[in-house]
């Protein structure tokens, strides 16, 4: 996407006015300042229309640093493919960027999600379902693996 094209589409400006309106943001001009003392730099736009465009372009840079975060992050599982690529590419809003992640990002680790992965659920469900007869210790001696080393581990 490219930011400027946008921000002058939006805001029906000429290319060098908007090109110049993102310069004097970048250089740290307050917009008030731009509206009193750029005008001719501006087209004469009002501090208002300075400020929308100010918090558009902050929304437009953030969303192309999250498109970026996304993708990378999709790299990185090894699950990219064209068609999400497109999908990142068209994406015009931080929802859209969000909901195209969703499937793909990373659940927080817990420990009941670390036992689960270690294969511990089955003693969980007996130990939950709290069966007089179960001699918990036995049961958990079922489970001592490389990784859950010892009956006290596993439960």
């Amino acid at each position: 996407m490219d930011i400027l094209q946008t921000i002058t589409q939006e805001f029906n400006l000429t290319p060098n006015h908007a090109k110049n309106i993102l310069a004097l943001l970048d250089e740290g001009n307050t917009v008030p300042f731009i509206a009193r003392y750029r005008k001719e730099m501006t087209g004469n736009c009002d501090d208002q229309v300075l400020r929308e465009l100010s918090d558009r372009l902050s929304y437009l840079r953030n969303l192309e640093k999250r498109k970026e975060e996304v993708a990378s992050a999709i790299e990185e599982q090894g699950k990219m493919t064209d068609e999400i690529r497109d999908a990142l590419d068209k994406a015009a809003t931080l929802t859209e960027v969000e909901d195209i992640y969703r499937p793909y990002k990373q659940k927080r680790k817990t420990r009941a999600s670390v036992a689960v992965a270690k294969g511990l659920q089955p003693l969980a469900d007996a130990i939950f379902a709290q069966d007089k007869a179960l001699d918990v210790r036995k049961e958990a001696e079922k489970y001592i693996t490389e990784e859950v080393p010892t009956a006290e581990d596993a439960v």
